[in-house]
């Protein structure tokens, strides 16, 4: 819903506490790992944390596709070419993610979790990827990427029909099942050792999350009685899938690929999370100051959140973790990194340059 409201300069409302949500969200899957994420592979102490962390993180998982969906919702299709779309995205996010990657390799040598020959590697690494102790930096990679592709999707976009936007999401919704596959098959649709890009590899991955955030925007304005029931019925049968799946694979392997697999962000129970989400979110028109204004800052500031946010619940865990229960350390920890990162963010965001920090 676009609004008029002088404080939101024309913002979309609904995409302020939609990306606030994720953001949240995020950080309460990291607080989940601790618990069940082991050196060896997954390390669950007992039947009771395995419960918990099933429930509460399976509920999380539509974190990263939601940030996908907010970053693609206004942008597609394209209203600019690509060197000034390139320039204005990649300003943002390119010289505040080299700056936090560089810290998250350095920094940890102070406090004694990293000797000065890991740092050398770390700072190695970098020149090829991110390293163990910023592993939540793989979204950016994925995220530039889609940038990188948008000036090839839009114009179809700009012309494509409702149908054609339906017969993709089709094939896409398809290729969610890819994880599972290979549990039945050795190959399938040209796959093999020789040639990992079967026949459907173009339409799978993230690009699916783009066409799906474009084509709720141009096709689907439901009543709000409508997108609750349909969101809410689609959360549920994806929590549950997700719920039951990693629960049960907790019980038959300790091998994280394995039991993550409902957990993975383009397979069916994420993508029907994601969607129920989304279209529940999208009747929110709650716009007065009270409320929106700090939904509005936490959105602005989101990116610088999500930067340093794994610093901060290390600190917390290390703090509460030992004192209380599993669903409560995770509560604690997970709320207590999103509140202190707001503020940091914030402080930061009063500094000159600060949008080489906090994008």
């Amino acid at each position: 819903m676009l609004t008029t409201n002088p404080l939101q300069n024309n913002r979309i409302v609904f995409l302020d506490y939609l990306r606030v949500l994720a953001c949240f969200m995020v950080i309460m899957v990291h607080a989940c790992e601790f618990f069940y994420v082991g050196a060896n592979g997954c390390s669950i102490a007992n039947d009771t944390d395995r419960f918990w962390v099933s429930l509460i993180d399976s509920a999380l998982r539509a974190a990263v596709p939601l940030f996908v969906m907010t970053s693609s919702y206004l942008l597609l299709p394209l209203k600019e070419s690509g060197a000034p779309f390139f320039k204005r995205r990649f300003s943002r996010v390119l010289i505040p993610f080299i700056i936090w990657s560089v810290l998250y390799a350095t920094v940890p040598v102070l406090y004694g979790d990293m000797t000065t020959e890991d740092m050398k590697g770390s700072l190695t690494r970098l020149l090829l990827n991110f390293n163990m102790s910023s592993g939540h930096l793989w979204f950016i990679y994925m995220l530039i990427g889609l940038y990188m592709f948008m000036p090839i999707l839009s114009p179809w976009l700009k012309q494509a029909s409702k149908r054609g936007e339906q017969a993709v999401l089709a094939v896409w919704a398809f290729t969610t099942l890819h994880h599972y596959i290979p549990t039945y098959t050795d190959g399938w649709y040209g796959e093999c050792f020789w040639n990992e890009f079967h026949m459907f590899w173009y339409f799978s991955g993230y690009i699916g999350y783009l066409v799906l955030a474009h084509y709720i925007r141009t096709y689907i304005n439901w009543s709000l009685q409508k997108s609750m029931l349909i969101g809410i019925i689609s959360f549920l049968i994806g929590y549950g899938l997700a719920f039951f799946s990693f629960y049960n694979r907790t019980l038959e392997s300790i091998d994280l690929g394995y039991i993550e697999v409902s957990w993975r962000f383009c397979t069916p129970p994420v993508a029907l999370m994601t969607f129920g989400i989304f279209i529940i979110l999208k009747q929110i028109s709650f716009d007065k100051e009270w409320l929106y204004k700090p939904i509005r800052t936490i959105s602005q500031l989101s990116y610088g959140i999500y930067l340093m946010h794994i610093f901060i619940l290390n600190f917390f865990y290390k703090l509460i973790h030992e004192s209380c229960t599993t669903p409560v350390s995770i509560l604690l920890i997970g709320i207590f990194t999103f509140i202190t990162c707001c503020i940091v963010s914030k402080l930061l965001s009063y500094i000159p340059g600060n949008k080489y920090i906090l994008g």
